[in-house]
């Protein structure tokens, strides 16, 4: 409450400095927001001086403040005040505001001087370009203006090259990483700098350079351990599974060890650059991944790569954290890598299945079963699908994503079914034409489509379109343990039903020659086998162009459900073909 003096005002902004210094470093979070105690401290300023500005924003404050205030002794503690203005602003993203502020502080202390050029880049030309006044004897604070200096100049390339980053424009990006680099920061920090460099180095299709940058973030700080995370992504884009995994399971284990509390050496300064700098790209960059989420990746990689009994056991690790309450430790959002829990359950199974511990597979498909059996109406009925469908998009009987979330739910249990059958089966009976198959066919007809474009596939949902393979395997599984045991009959009709719901499939294409084949139907048999062969080039190319792969945890019964090479049919058909022809030249 006492009048602003002149004689005292540099202890006072002082003063101000360091307390504001200390509740920064307090807080030990991102700065933001305005600094109404520097605002006060600007008022005073011009109180003394016998002017006012209570209705100026800050930003005109410091206008005013600095080219109107001469006094000498005010220099100093107001340059530092600038320096901390700058350090909210920087948090703040307002690197306009503060381009005005430094040169406002370069112009006072050299009017002659002729500002920066434009862009970006003037603000570190203004930061590197201020000289900080010399510091008092006296004057005691607990951080330089020097060394806030050179924070803010870290922040400031960092920042800027995230936002690059973020705008696609990568030799800016790395320029000014690059740059920040050289700065003054934490471990921390660094690490993160060239973890981005990196990730940058791996855009830009230089892995090598990428794995360099991160094994330095590495050696920098250990506790960095997202670069532990992009390495393997580096490792898997160069074709290095063995280093990928090795990768992971270096990752693993340093999450599980790693202490929340525990923090990389920092230098002993109350503002630091992490304080400062705050992007989506650098929150995206380092992402925390939990621990599960990680031995998740180490599964799905080992089961892609065919390593079954890894995989095996770290799909087991995995359902076992799932028992500990798996669920309130992973954000089951976008940016996490594991797909919905019945669909980890049925990669699980197949991994059990091609392991050959198939009543393992059995017991996990029923817990898939077992816990959609409520979430599936008795009919689910879907037109095609719409061009650009809108949040309020009602399809018969209600709303879009409530059906489409029952109709994962129905992929998801006859795709278990699936599993079964096929389980069963591999432990040596002929049991496909059991419960599972007959369940599996006897869910997908509640699945109606109706509507003028159902009969081309590039018109329905995705989950419709996964629910007619899944229909198809199951047909030609049925249809193969028909053949198997001499019903062809029974096995024609599944294989004819196979291409109509997927015409030219090779498998059930292949299947109906064989089965054609069997009941003298030689002609027609030779009929197929020819537009049969004709046609498997156009069709690898078709799938190639729609590039639509299947889920994970189909690829196992994709590879059983194909036909099994038969070299003796085939030259059987071309030798009936031969003759054919010879007695139509006759």
């Amino acid at each position: 409450g006492l009048p602003a003096a002149l004689a005292t005002l540099p202890l006072e902004l002082t003063v101000l400095y360091n307390s504001l210094l200390f509740a920064m470093g307090a807080s030990n979070c991102a700065i933001s927001g305005e600094a109404e105690g520097i605002h006060q401290g600007l008022l005073r300023v011009l109180e003394a001086c016998g002017a006012s500005g209570q209705d100026l924003s800050t930003e005109e404050l410091w206008q005013k403040v600095l080219q109107e205030v001469t006094v000498e002794e005010l220099q100093a503690p107001l340059h530092r005040l600038g320096a901390l203005q700058g350090a909210w602003w920087l948090a703040a993203n307002r690197l306009g505001s503060i381009i005005g502020l430094f040169r406002l502080l370069s112009n006072a202390e050299d009017a002659g001087r002729a500002p920066c050029s434009g862009g970006k880049n003037e603000l570190l030309s203004l930061l590197k370009a201020w000289k900080v006044p010399a510091e008092g004897s006296s004057v005691s604070l607990v951080q330089s203006a020097e060394d806030l200096k050179e924070i803010l100049c870290t922040a400031a390339a960092f920042l800027q090259g995230l936002q690059e980053l973020e705008a696609g424009n990568l030799p800016a990006f790395l320029s000014l990483l690059q740059e920040a680099a050289g700065g003054f920061c934490s471990k921390r920090v660094l690490a993160q700098i060239y973890t981005c460099l990196g990730r940058c180095a791996q855009r830009m299709g230089k892995p090598q350079t990428a794995l360099q940058h991160l094994k330095r973030a590495l050696q920098v700080d250990f506790q960095c351990l997202p670069a532990l995370s992009h390495a393997a992504a580096v490792y898997r884009e160069l074709g290095e599974t063995d280093a990928e995994l090795q990768t992971l399971a270096v990752l693993y284990e340093a999450l599980e060890r790693s202490s929340p509390a525990a923090a990389s050496t920092t230098p002993c300064s109350l503002i630091q650059t992490e304080h400062l700098v705050h992007t989506p790209a650098l929150a995206s960059l380092f992402r925390h991944r939990p621990p599960s989420e990680v031995k998740y990746l180490l599964a799905q990689r080992c089961l892609q790569d065919r390593r079954v009994a890894a995989a095996v056991e770290h799909y087991l690790d995995f359902l076992a954290l799932l028992q500990d309450g798996l669920q309130q430790q992973v954000p089951l959002d976008g940016g996490s890598a594991l797909p919905r829990i019945p669909e980890v359950f049925l990669e699980a199974a197949s991994a059990l299945e091609q392991a050959g511990r198939h009543q393992d597979a059995i017991t996990v498909c029923e817990e898939v079963v077992s816990r959609t059996a409520d979430l599936i109406p008795q009919t689910l009925e879907f037109e095609e699908r719409p061009e650009r469908p809108s949040p309020g998009t009602e399809l018969a009987s209600g709303p879009l994503s409530q059906k489409r979330e029952s109709l994962c739910c129905l992929v998801w249990r006859t795709a278990a079914y699936l599993h079964q059958g096929w389980a069963q089966l591999q432990e040596g009976a002929l049991k496909f034409l059991c419960p599972p198959s007959l369940r599996c066919l006897g869910d997908l007809l509640r699945v109606q489509l109706y509507g003028s474009g159902v009969e081309t596939t590039e018109s329905l949902l995705p989950e419709v379109k996964l629910l007619q393979k899944i229909r198809l395997l199951s047909l030609v599984g049925r249809g193969s343990q028909f053949l198997e045991l001499g019903r062809h009959r029974e096995a024609l009709l599944d294989f004819q039903h196979g291409l109509q719901i997927s015409p030219g499939d090779p498998a059930a294409a292949s299947y109906l020659v064989q089965v054609l084949w069997e009941l003298n139907r030689k002609q027609e048999a030779a009929t197929r086998w020819q537009k049969l062969s004709e046609s498997l080039s156009e069709e690898d190319e078709r799938q190639e162009r729609l590039g639509r792969p299947y889920p994970l945890y189909l690829l196992s019964c994709l590879k059983q459900a194909s036909f099994p090479h038969n070299e003796s049919l085939a030259r059987n058909i071309q030798d009936y073909l031969r003759t054919t022809s010879q007695d139509l030249s006759s």
